[in-house]
């Protein structure tokens, strides 16, 4: 994993003093709320409903024990005993007293972690696939590329006040883990027929009120090109990108009017303008010096098989079903990926406990090379367990509330804070997903349904994603009361598409007897057992679950 150099390290703790004396004057009143706004927003500090809330990066979602280890202290300490997963690899505090946050940011300071551009319209948090580095499916390990866009973006002084926030993914695996297509740019990295590696570059995704599925404007850029080449893209964004209205700000509202081709003729031209001294000289290096970070562990040299984790499974069933739902092959034999799923039946999706924290952060220094990755999906993910070490894992997240067995089931379930938290919601959110996964709780039930993705929002800001669910849940407010619209068809992977909103909205009791009605109507219609629920959607129509979502009981 990347440490932090000695600029790193300046930049962090210079700010974290910086925020320090901005708190203070807004404490004793000598600068208004409003006038404070913009300087918390550049601190990951939001004023939420009932207090602030502080969002802290996890760069590509990779994490090292002893950072998640001081998660668990702040979370003890500072806030209520807990903290949230996001659907951008960042955690989230929802109780941190003002007074405090600077205490927070000098602690995370300690452990090359922050809280800067997790807000404001700049370059947030650039996100990856959760299995870089551990999966055979991949060409290359993206995480270094995903730093070296860190190091660039981090106050870049032209893209600090962009028309709105911006939002980069980047992925090396045929199946895309990262939603790529959803995000301002999503990279691909890519081989081109001289056998080079170079990057896919797919420009306007994104959801809120306006989805749009990213579009592809160049087809390979390598390496050495690519800070140039997102330069580029950023500048043409910069330049005409909307500033009149927030709402047609992002530059999927530029892409789409402007029209793809003509978008990508501009981006070109703005490359071919960049003059020598412009360009940004990335030596190999200094390449070479990063990737080095993410070299793979010590691992062992390891058989496929392991007798030990097979008998585990013979002997114990409830593990047996764990393993087969919530591990994935690793690149190296002997190993697998493991997910911890956050989401319990019935509580939070994405909430994990101070205890829970330090837990996982033990089970990473034991059998994970120290390694966690947090998912875009709520989850954490040990990267590196050995086959040998699976029931001993798993053993001690079942004591510790982290061994639910739903990975990509349909209790899985991607969630924002919703009304419960977010002033800018229109409806609540948790409450439906709770309802939903008591709804379908029994384990054999989930997995004869198999992978479905429901993900829910409180508000069009869609940041629970329900754009590209299997089945999309949207809270909206008529009247004063809580309806949720219902979208079928979504889904963030290789073939990312945009649900599609199935009729009108439901009450929040009727929303889990409708699904009901779908699911089983699935389950009627599938054409084998092992046809998962997109599948038969798209082979279908949407039309034979729309009937079954507003049938008569």
């Amino acid at each position: 994993m990347y440490r932090y150099d000695e600029f790193d390290a300046a930049i962090v703790k210079e700010r974290a003093e910086q925020f320090r004396g901005q708190v203070e004057r807004r404490l004793k009143g000598e600068i208004t709320e409003d006038q404070f706004k913009p300087l918390r927003l550049m601190n990951g500090v939001y004023l939420q409903l009932h207090a602030y809330m502080l969002r802290i990066a996890i760069p590509y979602g990779t994490l090292r024990a002893d950072q998640m280890r001081t998660f668990a202290h702040i979370a003890r300490k500072y806030d209520k005993g807990y903290g949230h997963w996001t659907t951008r690899q960042n955690i989230q505090f929802n109780w941190v007293a003002l007074k405090d946050i600077p205490d927070v940011l000098d602690e995370l300071a300690g452990v090359e972690m922050h809280a800067i551009q997790t807000s404001g319209n700049c370059i947030r948090n650039t996100t990856s696939d959760q299995f870089a580095g551990a999966t055979a499916e991949e060409i290359a390990d993206p995480r270094p590329w995903c730093e070296i866009i860190r190091q660039w973006s981090t106050f870049h002084p032209e893209f600090s006040f962009l028309p709105r926030k911006f939002k980069i993914a980047v992925t090396a695996a045929e199946h895309d883990r990262a939603a790529i297509r959803v995000h301002d740019i999503g990279l691909h990295m890519r081989k081109n027929a001289e056998g080079e590696t170079g990057f896919e570059v797919i420009v306007g995704g994104g959801q809120g009120r306006t989805p749009h599925v990213g579009v592809t404007i160049r087809d390979f850029v390598g390496e050495d090109q690519l800070l140039d080449y997102l330069e580029a893209v950023m500048r043409v964004y910069n330049r005409f990108g909307r500033r009149d209205n927030k709402y047609k700000a992002r530059i999927k509202i530029l892409v789409n009017e402007t029209g793809a081709d003509e978008f990508a003729k501009l981006v070109e031209a703005e490359f071919e303008a960049q003059k020598d001294a412009e360009k940004i000289v990335l030596p190999q290096a200094e390449i070479d010096r990063i990737s080095a970070y993410f070299a793979a562990p010590d691992f062992e040299t390891l058989p496929e098989a392991s007798s030990a984790f097979e008998e585990a499974k013979a002997k114990d069933a409830a593990f047996a079903r764990w393993a087969r739902v919530n591990t994935r092959a690793h690149k190296q034999a002997g190993y697998s990926i493991v997910t911890i799923s956050c989401k319990p039946i019935g509580a939070p999706p994405g909430d994990v406990s101070h205890k829970q924290m330090e837990v996982t952060a033990d089970l990473a220094e034991k059998f994970s090379f120290e390694e966690i990755r947090i998912t875009h999906e709520q989850n954490m993910v040990l990267p590196h367990v050995k086959l040998d070490d699976l029931y001993e894992v798993y053993q001690t997240l079942e004591a510790a509330g982290l061994a639910t067995a739903n990975y990509e089931l349909i209790s899985d379930i991607i969630c924002c804070p919703g009304l419960d938290y977010c002033n800018l919601a229109n409806a609540r959110s948790i409450p439906v997903a709770q309802e939903l996964q008591n709804t379908f709780a029994d384990i054999e039930r989930q997995d004869d349904i198999g992978e479905l993705k429901i993900k829910i929002s409180g508000c069009i800001n869609a940041c629970g994603h329900h754009h590209v669910g299997h089945i999309g849940i949207l809270g909206v407010d008529r009247k004063g009361e809580e309806f949720y619209q219902i979208t079928f068809g979504g889904r963030s992977d290789e073939k990312a598409a945009i649900g599609q909103i199935a009729g009108p909205g439901l009450r929040a009791e009727d929303v889990p007897p409708a699904l009901e009605r779908v699911i089983e109507k699935y389950r009627e219609v599938r054409s084998e057992p092992s046809e998962r629920f997109i599948d038969a959607l798209e082979r279908l129509g949407h039309d034979p679950f729309k009937e079954a979502l507003y049938a008569a009981d």
